[in-house]
Parts: C-alpha cells; sequence; structure tokens
C-alpha cells in the first residue's frame, strides 16, 4: 500500500502543472517505473516541456535540460577531455548527460551525429570517453521532445535511435474544460515553478525494483508474442517489431500494473501500452494502396490489437 501511495503522490504532483492528461502522465511514471527513456511528439504549446520539467521537479534528483541544435557536437552534451598543465594530464570534464533526468528538447533538431551520441547512454546507462566508460547516476531518464509537423530544418530520428524510446507518445490538445482551467490559473510564473519533490532518486529505485516482482502468466506472453508476432506477418508493415519490441511491452505492462496497484499483469496493461511501445518500431508498407493500408502506425497497431485474441 506504501508503493502505491507514493506512486500516487508523484502523480497528483504532476498534475499541478500539467492538467487535463491523467493518461499521458501515466504513460511517463510507466516508461519511469521501467528504467526506460519517453519521446514527447507533438505540435509546439501543448505542453510537452511542462510535463518533463514537471517530473523531474516532482524527483529530489538532478536535472538538465539540453536545446539541441543544427551546431550542437557530442561533446557539448556528453562532456569533454581537457588538459590540466598543472597535473600534466587530461581531465574530462562531464557534460550535460550526467543528471537523473534529461530533457532532450526538440531532438530532431540536431544532427545524426549529435543524435547518436545518446545511444550508448539511452542503451547503457553509460558514456564512453578516450576508452573510458563512465557511469550515469541512476535512476536515468530521457525525455525527448520534437515537432512532427516542422520539417524545416530538422533531422528524422533513424529507427535505431527510436528504438531506444521505451514509448512515443503525443500529448494533444486540452478539453474546453481543462483549457478554461489553464487560463483561468495562468500566473506570471508557471506552475512548474511550485512544484516541491515529493519523492527522493532512491524511492524512485526503490519503486523500479519492485517492478521487477511484478508477475506475468504466460498466457500474457503468448498474448505479446502473438502481437508482436502479426506486425511481422501482416503485409500492412513493411518492418515489424523486433524481440525488443516485445521485451519492453512485457517490462513496461509490469510498471503499469504495479502503477495500478497490483503486483500481477493483466491483459488490459498490455492492450494498453501496445501502441505507445510498439507504433515506432514499426514501419508501414506504403506500397501498398491508400486503402490497402493504415494511415500511420498508431492505427495499424491498433487493428492488430482487434485481430488478436485476448487471453481470458
Amino acid at each position: 500500500m506504501e508503493l502505491q501511495a507514493k506512486i500516487k503522490k508523484l502523480q497528483d504532483n504532476i498534475e499541478k502543472a500539467v492538467i487535463g492528461k491523467t493518461r499521458v502522465i501515466r504513460l511517463a511514471l510507466t516508461t519511469l517505473l521501467a528504467k526506460g527513456h519517453l519521446l514527447i511528439e507533438d505540435v509546439p504549446g501543448i505542453g510537452k516541456t511542462t510535463l518533463a520539467h514537471a517530473l523531474a521537479r516532482s524527483i529530489h534528483c538532478t536535472f538538465h535540460r539540453i536545446q539541441f541544435t543544427s551546431d550542437l557536437l557530442p561533446s557539448d552534451i556528453i562532456g569533454v577531455s581537457i588538459y590540466n598543465q598543472q597535473k600534466g594530464e587530461f581531465e574530462f570534464k562531464k557534460g550535460p548527460i550526467f543528471a537523473h533526468v534529461i530533457l532532450a528538447d526538440e531532438i530532431n533538431r540536431t544532427t545524426p551525429k549529435t543524435q547518436s551520441c545518446l545511444l550508448e547512454a539511452m542503451s547503457d546507462a553509460q558514456v564512453s570517453v578516450d576508452n573510458i566508460s563512465y557511469p550515469l547516476p541512476q535512476p536515468f531518464m530521457v525525455v525527448a521532445t520534437q515537432n512532427p509537423v516542422e520539417h524545416h530544418g530538422t533531422y528524422p530520428l533513424p529507427e535505431s535511435q527510436l528504438d531506444r524510446f521505451m514509448m512515443r507518445i503525443r500529448i494533444g490538445y486540452p478539453s474546453e474544460a481543462d483549457e478554461k482551467k489553464i487560463l483561468r490559473n495562468q500566473r506570471l510564473h508557471t506552475a512548474v515553478e511550485d512544484l516541491n519533490p515529493v519523492l527522493t532518486a532512491e524511492e524512485i529505485l526503490e519503486l523500479q525494483k519492485q517492478v521487477d516482482q511484478v508477475k506475468i502468466e504466460d498466457s500474457l506472453l503468448d498474448y505479446i508474442l502473438a502481437i508482436v508476432g502479426m506486425t511481422r506477418k501482416s503485409k500492412v508493415f513493411k518492418l515489424g517489431a523486433s524481440p525488443r519490441g516485445g521485451l519492453i511491452l512485457c517490462k513496461a505492462a509490469k510498471a503499469l500494473a504495479l502503477i495500478e496497484g497490483r503486483n500481477y499483469c493483466i491483459p488490459d496493461d498490455i492492450k494498453n501500452l501496445a501502441v505507445p511501445v510498439l507504433a515506432h518500431r514499426v514501419v508501414l508498407n506504403t506500397e501498398l494502396g491508400s486503402m490497402e493500408t493504415s494511415e500511420d502506425p498508431e492505427s495499424a497497431i491498433q487493428e492488430v490489437l482487434e485481430s488478436v485474441p485476448v487471453p481470458i
């Protein structure tokens, strides 16, 4: 019960700054507890950066924001070795990647070379410079944002980079009632600045350990395999989900079950996460006619869910 109280406290704190987006916040928390990274793709002004700030400020940990631009270099992110004349040796000066929560703002605005420097950090929680590996602080989470409608001066993330993100989500416009609440509560400073930490980094690490204790039955593993397998068999997809996609869907389902107050998974955990976990890991077959294929990967994954029998 204490675990759920901590998770509820964290969610309630974030909701003070991100109004009316409970599902989005729960997906972000699921990613955090499953030791994943989050890609938020949506139009400007929706609250992508606000969500990342609110999540970071709700945890007593270090936070760095990196504004990605076309002239950003890998050394600007991971750090650089500088010669110390007094000691007569090179010293490594750590870059902003050395923090618990990283906001990679507009990640598609920088070159592929700079984007790729995040690969090792996101997959192994370390960076290597001059043949020396430096571990990153734990917990470690990258929250990246990108604007899908503005393509001038952008570099789309390659599949290998996209695959490092546990989920890709869209926040969407608020409802009229929630937007009215936002307008009524407008102040000279944002609500994020008023947030105080409600959990420590150590408490987050403990919650992450509890995720591994959540049980998932073989029938649900078969359900995950059936969903992933359908993306490889269906002619709608040019490229189906990889085995990593199934592994991550399983881990995310365990985290969501913990957030829901259970120590076991149910089919709804998988159904609720399949789209944000798998949609960015597949490639649609554009050679098919418009009547034969879905408009976007999210719709295609949703059609897969509807075609795969749910275990009882």
